[in-house]
């Protein structure tokens, strides 16, 4: 097993650290699966917020994937795509398309509303997940987790990693 060096943003307006059951979730979930946890935080659902922390960690060396979990909807000031899509080298099209069509089987049409999103920026990658936290376990467990393991064939973002941040 490789371990990869991962860093969580929760994006809310209404919660605090104590509160943050889904960043909570998936930081356990990321040790869990023997990865390292190197930095976690939770800003307020706002661009510039967003932007500056994902923006620091994708300087960051020592970070080699990102995850958000928060404001992927449309209420309020939901905004988190808009916030690291314009930080993306490249957009991982099918991480999105994918989780909506695993959470339809879990929550039907609903899904339509989520706006994951991935991305690869300056050899890091980024991921959005919703604020919830069974959206939070769908996504880690269904998509991230294999990914993020060097064992997964055809294909896994792990082989990727050094190529990457050698460019």
């Amino acid at each position: 097993m490789t371990v990869v060096n991962c860093a969580v943003l929760t994006v809310s307006d209404s919660r605090t650290r104590n509160e943050d059951t889904s960043g909570d979730l998936l930081a356990s979930l990321i040790g869990d699966d023997g990865h390292r946890l190197v930095d976690r935080n939770l800003v307020r659902d706002d661009v510039y917020q967003v932007r500056a922390v994902v923006s620091a960690w994708i300087a960051d060396p020592d970070v080699q994937v990102i995850v958000s979990t928060g404001g992927t909807g449309f209420t309020g000031r939901d905004s988190t795509p808009e916030a690291l899509t314009p930080l993306f080298d490249k957009i991982i099209d099918g991480f999105g398309e994918l989780f909506r069509q695993i959470s339809y089987d879990e929550i039907g049409a609903s899904t339509i509303q989520s706006r994951c999103v991935g991305g690869l920026a300056n050899g890091t990658l980024i991921f959005a997940l919703p604020g919830s936290t069974n959206a939070v376990r769908t996504g880690w467990e269904k998509i991230l987790r294999p990914q993020l393991d060097i064992r997964t064939r055809p294909c896994n973002f792990v082989e990727l990693l050094p190529r990457l941040l050698e460019r």
